[in-house]
């Protein structure tokens, strides 16, 4: 971001001085070039985070591994301390301009906010689920990120709920019912996320819903789920790139959402190939999901790809894939090792041809190519 904001720095005296805006206008956009520089993410916040995680992991172990020799209402106390010295620290630091330093000792807060709910209950022999701990932490976390509007507060709170979600789903806790109040905590989370200016948690809530639903997939009825999310998925790429400005005002990704439609698309014909794969009576399905997929992939490359460089590797992906699952369904019993190898090495080459082919058209300036 550093990087970005010095090259708009000089295009803005670049303007200036041509003649292109007045210096009102080049205070204007010097101003927002700051405000949003200050804003992103930088690596020495980066960092901070890092350093952040690991002291709250060192209270955490130290104070387990003395849990014994401390009397009770010190460690109580010891706890409550570290999350409210967390919290009230990070405020002060954040508002005299220590912002990175700030949220870090805010992640401090919150980790130890989750360690104490384990250490409390064991120390007082509290009977409880472990998945509703996670709940109950990232609860709290999601409720400090509302009052401090903190976007790292976000994040951490909706991975939170994706370990939640994770551990319930590969019936970590014995589970007796499949894990769907994870929709209400992303529907929640995807709420808070625009009050915290967090589109780094909206992103990851949008996949870990995608995971919510190939775990639907798995643990349900495949084709059910799957169709639905490939169809939803194309209409929201179309609408993200037919009206993208009131589109993103709306989900404010960025212009990232056709990147997570093609995700979804190719999410949901995957689990179909999956479920038609091997089938002998499936085989016409199949045939048409991957030629489904392969269209889609090639629409999603000229319509946006020239604007995305992201979407297009995840096109490249998608098609490798493809290619890597249609060998496996209908050409495995004609070849052998060696023949796979050679196949493989012809597809390969072939998709590297076709990505460097690509990639000149969407950079030849000839051809009004662009390198988003």
């Amino acid at each position: 971001m550093a990087g970005y904001a010095t090259r708009v720095r000089s295009d803005i005296a670049r303007w200036l001085e041509a003649g292109l805006i007045d210096a009102p206008t080049a205070d204007a956009l010097r101003r927002d070039v700051e405000i949003n520089a200050r804003q992103s993410l930088s690596f020495g916040s980066i960092l901070a985070m890092m350093a952040a995680l690991l002291f709250g992991a060192a209270i955490l172990i130290f104070v387990a591994a003395n849990w014994e020799a401390i009397p009770r209402l010190a460690r109580v106390a010891a706890l409550f301390a570290v999350i409210l010295g967390g919290y009230v620290g990070g405020a002060v630091l954040k508002t005299r301009d220590h912002a990175a330093i700030g949220e870090a000792l805010w992640i401090v807060a919150a980790a130890a906010f989750g360690g104490s709910i384990a250490l409390i209950g064991q120390m007082y022999h509290l009977s409880g689920d472990e998945a509703w701990a996670l709940i109950t932490w990232g609860a709290g976390t999601a409720l400090a990120a509302v009052a401090l509007r903190s976007n790292p507060l976000t994040v951490a709170a909706v991975g939170i709920a994706d370990a939640w979600l994770f551990l319930k789903g590969f019936d970590y806790f014995n589970r007796s019912e499949f894990p769907h109040l994870f929709l209400v905590m992303a529907a929640v989370l995807f709420a808070v996320s625009f009050w915290t200016r967090s589109q780094a948690a909206r992103h990851l809530i949008i996949l870990s819903l995608l995971f919510y639903l190939v775990l639907v997939a798995v643990d349900h009825e495949t084709l059910p789920v799957a169709i639905p999310l490939v169809i939803v998925s194309v209409l929201l790429f179309v609408a993200s790139l037919f009206a993208p400005e009131p589109v993103d005002r709306i989900v404010q990704l960025g212009g990232r959402l056709p990147l997570h439609a093609l995700l979804g698309f190719l999410t949901g014909l995957a689990i179909i190939q999956f479920e038609l794969a091997g089938e002998s009576s499936y085989d016409r399905g199949f045939a048409i999901a991957s030629v489904v997929a392969l269209a889609g992939i090639v629409a999603a490359i000229v319509l946006a790809g020239r604007e995305s460089r992201g979407l297009r590797w995840l096109a490249y992906l998608g098609f490798a894939f493809e290619l890597a699952m249609i060998y496996v369904v209908t050409l495995q019993s004609m070849l052998d090792t060696a023949g796979f190898f050679l196949a493989a090495a012809v597809l390969l080459g072939i998709l590297a041809i076709v990505i460097i082919r690509v990639e000149k058209r969407m950079k030849d300036p000839a051809t009004g190519g662009a390198t988003a």
